[in-house]
C-alpha cells in the first residue's frame, strides 16, 4: 500500500508493491522558498521480502499462496479423525513442500535477478542461454 501526505492534502491510498519504504526529500517551489513541502512516501511490500517486477512472478507467488490455502484446508480435513494416521502426515508434508516453494521463490525475488539469467543458471544448456562468440 503507497500512502503519502502533505501539508496541503488530506491522507491518500494507492495500491503498489515494493520491497523496502521508500523516503522523499522535501519538495520547494524555486520561485517561493516558503512553499517547501515534505511528501512521506511509504510502500510496503508483499510478505515482507521481495517484490515481484514482472507480472509472471506475481501470478506465480498469488497460485502458491492459494495452494498452500487450498492444502491447508486439505491436510485439517484429512487430520480430523486421526492425526496420527500416514494420510494426515502425508497431507502435512504437501503443505510443506509447496510452502518451501514459495520460500525459494520469495529468495530469488530478494536477489533481484533477472527471471531469464536465474533460469539460465539453472538450465544453461537450453537454448535461451547459449552464448554466441564471433
Amino acid at each position: 500500500m503507497l500512502k503519502f501526505w502533505n501539508s496541503t492534502t488530506s491522507r491518500r491510498s494507492i495500491q503498489v508493491t515494493a520491497a523496502n519504504p521508500i523516503y522523499t526529500p522535501p519538495i520547494c517551489d524555486t520561485k517561493r522558498a516558503a512553499r517547501c513541502r515534505r511528501i512521506s512516501v511509504v510502500v510496503n511490500g508483499i510478505g515482507g521480502g521481495g517484490s515481484a517486477k514482472y507480472k509472471g512472478t506475481q501470478m506465480r507467488e498469488q497460485k502458491l499462496t492459494e495452494l498452500i490455502e487450498s492444502k491447508v484446508a486439505e491436510a485439517t480435513q484429512v487430520c480430523e479423525g486421526d492425526r496420527d494416521s500416514d494420510e494426515c502426515k502425508v497431507a502435512w508434508d504437501e503443505v510443506e513442500e509447496v510452502s518451501q516453494a514459495k520460500a525459494d521463490l520469495r529468495r530469488k525475488l530478494e536477489e533481484n535477478k533477472d527471471p531469464l539469467q536465474s533460469f539460465c543458471e539453472e538450465n544453461p544448456e537450453t537454448d535461451e542461454c547459449r552464448i554466441y562468440e564471433d
